[in-house]
């Protein structure tokens, strides 16, 4: 029913305004990280990582365990609201922040626009649309998800010498806020009434961070902010992380 899906839409948003929120005073404070890097950073992690969404989605098909089809829409959703809220944190609301721009680059960003159209392409096209794209959609995944995860390795490892300073506090900042994000997303999947794989997914979620929607946005709005911090941070520890033992401990 659309009431039950606009009270979803408002719980996932919801969901990334609190992680931001969290994110953020996590890391901001006397000895941390300063204001445009605390806000950056916790865009990032308020954010969501459409690579760990897929790893998720094999990770249940292996499993034999179905998940709600609007999970695809929840993750897009995810998108938006940690990267406008760091922005924010970040600037300020002053007349000087180019809201056209940023607005545009979450909207209208590749990852973002991809998924939309994704999205409708999938319910104009329907099971038997989309059958004879199955050859190179599910067959050929496993495979370009591999090379997908060793480009993201090289490109972390361009990163580590910026990310030296802060290294120590960030990397256990990095390690532990999946685990404490993954808890406050299967509670929200609780109160949505999700199903265990829905669940898993949006627990999987809640623990990822964005590397490539938010550091777009970052880049466009904060360029004063040190993508070293938040890049090798996200990709370097999170990511390998939930990919490895998070998902499996989600689901536990």
């Amino acid at each position: 029913p659309l009431h039950g899906l606009a009270l979803d839409v408002a719980r996932t948003l919801l969901l990334g305004v609190v992680l931001t929120f969290i994110a953020y005073g996590l890391l901001r404070g006397p000895g941390r990280l300063g204001r445009i890097d605390s806000a950056a950073v916790a865009a990032h992690y308020g954010s969501v990582s459409v690579g760990t969404f897929a790893v998720g989605v094999a990770y249940l098909g292996r499993q034999a365990i179905e998940y709600e089809p609007v999970m695809p829409l929840l993750l897009v959703l995810l998108e938006v609201p940690a990267i406008i809220i760091g922005i924010v944190l970040a600037r300020g609301l002053t007349a000087a922040t180019p809201w056209g721009e940023v607005f545009r680059e979450v909207l209208l960003g590749r990852s973002v626009l991809l998924l939309l159209g994704g999205l409708a392409i999938g319910a104009l096209a329907g099971p038997e649309g989309l059958q004879p794209l199955a050859p190179l959609f599910v067959d050929l995944f496993k495979g370009i998800l591999a090379l997908f995860l060793l480009e993201m390795g090289l490109i972390a490892a361009e990163h580590l010498g910026g990310f030296r300073r802060h290294g120590l506090a960030l990397g256990v900042f990095a390690l532990a806020v999946p685990p404490l994000f993954a808890m406050i997303g299967s509670g929200f999947a609780a109160l949505m009434g999700l199903s265990t794989g829905g669940a898993i997914l949006l627990a999987t979620l809640a623990a990822s961070a964005s590397y490539i929607a938010a550091p777009a946005a970052m880049r466009s709005a904060v360029p004063e902010a040190n993508p070293a911090l938040s890049l090798t941070a996200a990709r370097a520890i999170t990511f390998p992380c939930n990919i490895l033992g998070g998902i499996p401990l989600y689901h536990r």
